[in-house]
């Protein structure tokens, strides 16, 4: 795991000695002479790590230490400390440095070793944090995500983005599994390890959503106690997810244009620029295109997120998927309720699929939670919303004729699967419906 790491050392030479270490081993290294460069570094710029001498003239690396204690994610500390000083490094590692190792560095693997694991620590911190926030509690499997036919050309083109580093946008109605697919395209990728934090812009009242993206410092604006790290910075070395990039202000339009090609940002309040080590995916249920004709979302933005667009097929265009998704809703409401139901009935699931699902599969999951909890041994046609019921009952008393166009369709979908020519599949078709006749 590599990071950001800043190296503040007085001595010219041992300076250049772990510079070269840390850059070998494929680190993102900055050094500063003094702990007043130091101090100006880490103003303008955001480090992961900061390995320091613990004594030097003037701002010493325990001063700067202590100055940097106030904001949030503050970069962890190693200390350098010559072998008579040990009791101060003791000292630092009380008020919460991370390690100290001592001078002459015999051995540069025990640096390495060091910083490899405060690296991880903070990975794993940034981990737990987006957990926290994360709407999903986690992926169903890679095949009922992209379950079905028309999904297949999906999951090719997410697999063939996902090695790459370009912005992706995600076009779909709402409730189509946008996040998922930006979360799979995340946990394929080379930052699969890192955080995936997602952000809904029409969920945040837009006097908020600058502070909710960049963080902002204590005293930003009325109410900000303390300062707090925005989503970009919780997504470093890994993706932030933006749902609904349709609604977002010109304003901050303007401030994420910025970040997408200069890749800096400040918070809200502060002045020390922070590198935004992130990949970012958007996803919009608006036509951008036409908001950008109507002057709504910026051209110079749309073509910036604009790199790689997916677009996810609505439920009405998947009914092959619907039997898929409707049996692990079913067994996953089930066992949450502690009901073992032995599945779902023909007609029931014959009305689930000529149904239109204006809602998409956020519907479908919430059509099956209500479904097992009135359910008694299978989930039924009554067990269903009444508009699904009196669709299929306008096709027949009992819903029969629904059903009899339903399974048509099954038919036909098997011989195009197995090649079957047209005549074949209407004589097939013609058959199959005396015979239910």
């Amino acid at each position: 795991m590599t990071g950001r790491i800043l190296v503040v050392e007085d001595d010219a030479t041992f300076r250049a000695f772990l510079d070269t270490v840390l850059a070998d081993a494929g680190h993102d290294v900055t050094t500063a002479d003094d702990g007043h460069q130091g101090l100006e570094r880490l103003r303008r710029e955001g480090f992961d790590l900061v390995v320091s001498d613990l004594r030097m003239p003037g701002r010493s690396g325990l001063d700067l230490f202590r100055e940097t204690r106030q904001g949030p994610g503050a970069p962890d500390f190693i200390f350098l400390t010559a072998f008579g000083r040990v009791e101060d490094a003791v000292a630092a590692i009380k008020e919460g440095a991370l390690d100290f190792l001592t001078k002459p560095l015999e051995d540069p693997d025990a640096l390495l070793a060091v910083v490899d694991r405060a690296l991880a620590s903070r990975q794993r911190s940034r981990e737990y944090l987006s957990l926290k926030e994360s709407e999903a509690a986690g992926l169903p499997p890679e095949g009922l995500i992209f379950a079905g036919r028309s999904m297949q050309a999906v999951r090719k083109l997410v697999h063939d983005v996902a090695a790459a580093s370009a912005n992706v946008l995600i076009y779909g109605e709402s409730g189509t599994g946008k996040e998922l697919v930006a979360r799979s395209i995340h946990l394929f990728s080379p930052r699969g390890r890192g955080a995936f934090v997602p952000l809904n812009c029409a969920a945040i009242p837009e006097n908020l959503l600058e502070s909710e993206l960049f963080g902002h410092e204590k005293g930003a604006f009325t109410g900000a106690v303390q300062a707090r790290q925005g989503k970009f910075e919780l997504a470093g070395g890994g993706t932030i997810f933006l749902d609904e990039i349709g609604e977002m202000p010109p304003a901050l339009q303007a401030k994420l244009l910025r970040v997408l090609q200069e890749r800096v940002f400040e918070r809200v309040g502060g002045a020390r620029e922070i590198r935004a080590d992130v990949r970012v995916i958007a996803a919009t249920n608006r036509d951008l295109t036409e908001e950008v004709r109507q002057r709504r979302f910026r051209e110079d933005l749309y073509y910036r997120l604009n790199v790689f667009p997916l677009r996810l097929p609505p439920l009405r265009e998947r009914p092959d998927t619907i039997p898929l998704l409707a049996e692990y809703f079913l067994e996953r409401f089930g066992l949450q309720s502690g009901k073992r139901l032995a599945g779902i009935e023909a007609e029931a699931l014959a009305a689930m699929k000529g149904y239109a699902w204006p809602g998409n599969i956020r519907e479908l999951q919430n059509v099956m939670e209500r479904a097992v909890i009135l359910a008694r041994d299978v989930v039924r046609r009554e067990n269903l919303p009444d508009e699904m019921v009196r669709q299929g009952e306008q096709e027949g008393p009992d819903g029969r004729g629904l059903l009899k166009s339903v399974e048509r369709g099954m038919i036909v979908e098997a011989l195009e699967r197995h090649g079957g020519a047209c005549w074949t599949k209407d004589r097939a078709v013609q058959i199959h419906a005396q015979q239910v006749q």
